[in-house]
């Protein structure tokens, strides 16, 4: 199983699964086409936008593991 963690590039993670960009942009990163937005790590997107790290995290492993079922 796939597990994303708070200090993985978001670029990556989205070449992971295109599913998980949506969850990002659920959360409020609506900064996803942003040059420098695919560069970040999660929690550093998190920080700037004032968002609590574990809760995104958890929900996108949350997500994929729904999807292995």
């Amino acid at each position: 199983m796939t597990t994303i963690t708070k200090d993985m590039i978001i670029g990556d993670i989205i070449m992971i699964d295109e599913g998980i960009a949506p969850i990002l942009m659920n959360a409020g990163l609506h900064c996803l086409g942003c040059a420098l937005a695919s560069g970040e790590t999660v929690e550093e997107a998190c920080m700037v936008h004032g968002m609590d790290v574990v809760d995104v995290v958890n929900t996108i492993n949350e997500y994929l593991a729904n999807k292995e079922k």
